[in-house]
């Protein structure tokens, strides 16, 4: 299993380093250690804020911030500007990352950071990941992925370091849960995450997304949370048709990682 201490030494020869800072425990291990073996004058997490960012994740970035004296900064960026990333074909994610890594680029010149750096672990290898391109366009490193780090040895590595969020699932944009082809609209990424936070506030656990399908709402979550949700899915349904969809289904299938690249295979025929 790869070592926390051959981490650190590989952080501690990067010189001054930047990271692009989500929260998720990928980003979150990587800032605690090198908060740790770097410090404040050789390194800084930067978050980019935009509609696709939950304010949840938000608030446990900083909160994870704060616990660890992570040195931390927040820049908007402008994605929803670009008109190929709202027009959201399965290359989406390219023009997202081009953005965060220009922005992380120019505060990298003018705070004098020499390399910018990521989460990406080796298991994200093997995923629908068009970002992946963008960050070897700009020329972002990898430590975790260069070190051969899976996402199991990630939470291990996180729970021995008291990182609260080291079992957390996964929370990638709300954009991901918009249907490919259905323009991101700030309205539709507000009824996504609104429609997320009132299934967690009835207790939903686990891994959990909101689909947007334009008028109907799909909801994946695992499949042992499903019971709990039929018990209440007339208050479920009351709650999306205020959120502005025409219906809500409960995917029998379940949560599956890459849930709307499969519906568009299946259109495609």
């Amino acid at each position: 299993m790869p070592s926390l201490e051959e981490l650190e030494h590989h952080l501690s020869r990067l010189g001054r380093v930047l990271l692009g800072y989500s929260g998720g425990v990928d980003s979150a291990l990587l800032a605690v250690v090198a908060a740790r073996v770097l410090g404040s004058h050789r390194f800084l997490a930067a978050i980019g804020r935009s509609a696709s960012y939950p304010e949840a994740q938000l608030q446990v970035a900083l909160d994870l911030a704060r616990r660890f004296d992570v040195p931390l900064a927040q820049l908007d960026t402008r994605e929803l500007d670009d008109p190929r990333y709202v027009a959201n074909a399965p290359d989406r994610c390219y023009f997202c990352k081009s953005e965060l890594w220009t922005r992380l680029g120019a505060l990298a010149r003018v705070r004098g950071f020499e390399v910018i750096i990521d989460g990406t672990n080796a298991d994200d290898l093997g995923e629908h990941r068009p970002g992946l391109k963008a960050a070897e366009v700009h020329k972002i490193r990898s430590p975790l992925l260069e070190l051969g780090w899976r996402k199991a040895d990630v939470r291990t590595a996180a729970r021995s370091l008291g990182i609260p969020t080291w079992a957390a699932p996964a929370a990638p944009c709300l954009s991901s849960r918009v249907q490919y082809g259905l323009e991101v609209t700030p309205e539709r990424l507000r009824q996504v995450e609104a429609g997320e936070a009132f299934l967690r506030s009835l207790g939903v656990t686990g891994d959990l997304r909101v689909r947007h399908h334009g008028s109907t709402a799909r909801v994946e979550t695992a499949p042992d949370q499903h019971d709990q949700l039929g018990g209440c899915w007339d208050r479920v349904s009351e709650a999306f048709v205020r959120l502005g969809f025409a219906d809500v289904v409960l995917d029998p299938r379940g949560y599956r990682r890459g849930g709307l690249l499969t519906i568009l295979a299946d259109a495609r025929g």
